[in-house]
């Protein structure tokens, strides 16, 4: 009877770890097919830069990186302003639309970083600045809009807990960093919260 019941308990035993082994071998094998579509991806990206490599080499010495565009300015739109996104009474969000413009006046998708400083010159100089932005080129990109009224960088900031709602006048500081050319511009806009 006791052997009966040992053997019993080991085929037990058995069929549980031949069911956990079999759960193991199903998520090895999705984790290996994923990291093979990962090295598919990488081979596809490193052939994309070589052939851009191989392009970018063969131009012409005298082509130059600021030849592509060569970035005169930056403008603050008007359109630049707190908003009341939830509709609940209270603007708790400020737009940022900026402007990169090039030599021929056109607007451009400029690379580079971004500064946003919210300032309030009513207050004492230490309360003056409400607050301060950093938007990295990788994010600053996705931030590109374009519509049937204007093409620009929208720049949303949470200031819900930065604002009153009782300003009168307030001043946006933008500093932009041109990463190809390595140039600054800085503009700043009065904006009177509506």
């Amino acid at each position: 009877m006791r052997k009966t019941i040992l053997v019993g308990c080991l085929l037990a035993i058995a069929a549980g770890c031949e069911s956990n082994l079999a759960k193991e071998v199903k998520t090895l094998k999705l984790e290996n097919a994923e990291l093979k579509s990962q090295i598919e991806q990488s081979k596809s990206e490193t052939e994309q830069l070589k052939n851009q490599v191989h392009v970018l080499s063969k131009l012409p010495p005298e082509v130059r990186l600021e030849d592509l565009y060569n970035l005169q300015k930056i403008k603050i739109t008007r359109y630049t302003n707190l908003y009341d996104k939830n509709k609940d009474g209270k603007k708790e969000k400020l737009l940022v639309y900026i402007q990169p413009i090039d030599e021929q006046r056109d607007i451009v998708k400029a690379t580079g970083a971004v500064d946003v400083e919210l300032w309030n010159l009513n207050k004492e100089d230490g309360e003056a600045k409400l607050g301060s932005w950093h938007i990295p080129p990788e994010e600053l990109k996705a931030l590109w809009c374009a519509t049937f009224i204007t093409i620009n960088y929208r720049l949303p900031f949470d200031v819900g807990d930065k604002i009153t709602g009782k300003e009168k006048e307030l001043v946006v500081k933008v500093t932009f960093t041109d990463y190809p050319s390595g140039k600054v511009f800085k503009e700043q806009k009065i904006i009177r919260p509506r």
